[in-house]
């Protein structure tokens, strides 16, 4: 199958993609991550103003198939949720770089951006998988 990988965004191996403008990071999950997950049903979302610790749990997405997490990319403050996921969870799956993104973070630590995966490193975990 052919997944989307959009080049002006950092990936995670756990299949979340991120895109930096100024201090802010847009976080959600990738194509190839919504195709795995199937339709999608419910998104649970984070409250602005939690806080995180890159790696942890910061959103459950439901399928129909199965129970997936939102993992942190970076550490940092939830500063916006995407409200409409609450009435309209698929987006995920019919926009996951655009009206399907999840979070917004201001992130604690820049150096961890070094951490993120490059789109060449992202669709090698893809395909191996």
């Amino acid at each position: 199958m052919d997944y989307e990988f959009p080049i002006d965004l950092k990936y995670t191996a756990t299949h979340e993609w991120v895109k930096v403008e100024d201090a802010v990071a847009t976080v959600g999950i990738t194509d190839y991550a919504q195709h795995q997950l199937g339709d999608i049903v419910f998104v649970e979302l984070p409250e602005i103003g939690m806080v995180f610790e890159r790696g942890s749990n910061a959103a459950e997405i439901e399928s129909v198939k199965a129970v997936g997490d939102l993992i942190m990319p970076l550490s940092g403050e939830i500063i916006h949720v995407n409200e409409d996921l609450a009435e309209n969870p698929e987006l995920i799956n019919s926009s996951p770089f655009g009206e399907g993104w999840i979070i917004k973070i201001t992130f604690s630590h820049p150096n961890e951006m070094d951490e993120l995966l490059s789109i060449e490193k992202y669709k090698n975990i893809t395909q191996n998988e």
